[in-house]
């Protein structure tokens, strides 16, 4: 399908599954805005981009820092007047553990990046959501936020309130605005996050992150009623 003409922003898009959605995205014709901490890396990942004939701009910022969002939000409704496509990916695993084990440095800043964040990117970017004709917004979750699994406790809680932020903003606007809220679960995939909490498997027998990617530019494409959740099979 072409998005061109289409504003895609990305975040996580340094590496795995963001950086390779990026990439498709831009493959497809829009142009990425590419959000992660690291300038470098996301350097490296618009160069990539260009050298395939897309288009990308890189916004390093730290989530988890106060008004981090506000002020890229600031900075893109500057620059464009609508968002179409926005790709919530960012994500951090706190050690797994028994739930009485927990660090709380750790949980706190998982609800940070991984929930306070969702919140605060939906309501920065909320206007050029509403700007665009047919805008989607995407949440790459886990499946550890539906159905717990034992010391998986602090990022399931995580994801299970990601999960519920995404479906409420799904059902409020699906009336209200030409928005549609998909939440894409994307099971066993070769990222570094993967590689941390199965140390001893082999990555090899997991799908790369570009199968994730093409799902959701394909997803992208298709009609679906909001909130909508689908889960990424293996290749």
């Amino acid at each position: 399908m072409s998005l061109a003409g289409q504003v895609a922003l990305v975040t996580g898009a340094s590496r795995g599954i963001g950086a390779a959605t990026a990439k498709a995205l831009a493959a497809a014709g829009a142009h990425v805005v590419l959000v992660a901490r690291n300038a470098k890396d996301l350097e490296k990942i618009e160069e990539e981009i260009f050298e395939a004939g897309g288009s990308a701009t890189i916004a390093p910022v730290d989530l988890s820092e106060a008004d981090s969002i506000a002020r890229l939000a600031t900075a893109i409704s500057g620059r464009w007047k609508a968002l179409d496509i926005l790709v919530i990916n960012a994500a951090v695993l706190p050690t797994l553990t028994p739930v009485w084990q927990i660090d709380a440095r750790e949980f706190n800043q998982a609800l940070t990046l991984n929930v306070l964040a969702t919140q605060a990117l939906l309501a920065g970017f909320d206007g050029m959501l509403r700007k665009s004709q047919d805008a989607r917004v995407i949440g790459v979750t886990s499946s550890v936020g539906a159905t717990p699994r034992a010391y998986w406790g602090a990022y399931g809680a995580s994801k299970a309130a990601f999960d519920n932020l995404l479906g409420s903003y799904g059902q409020e606007v699906r009336n209200t605005a030409a928005i549609r809220v998909a939440v894409v679960d994307p099971g066993a995939t070769r990222t570094k996050m993967r590689a941390r909490a199965y140390p001893g498997e082999d990555p090899q027998t997991v799908k790369a992150p570009e199968v994730v990617a093409d799902r959701i530019v394909t997803l992208l494409g298709e009609q679906f009623a909001s909130p909508h959740r689908i889960r990424v099979n293996q290749d």
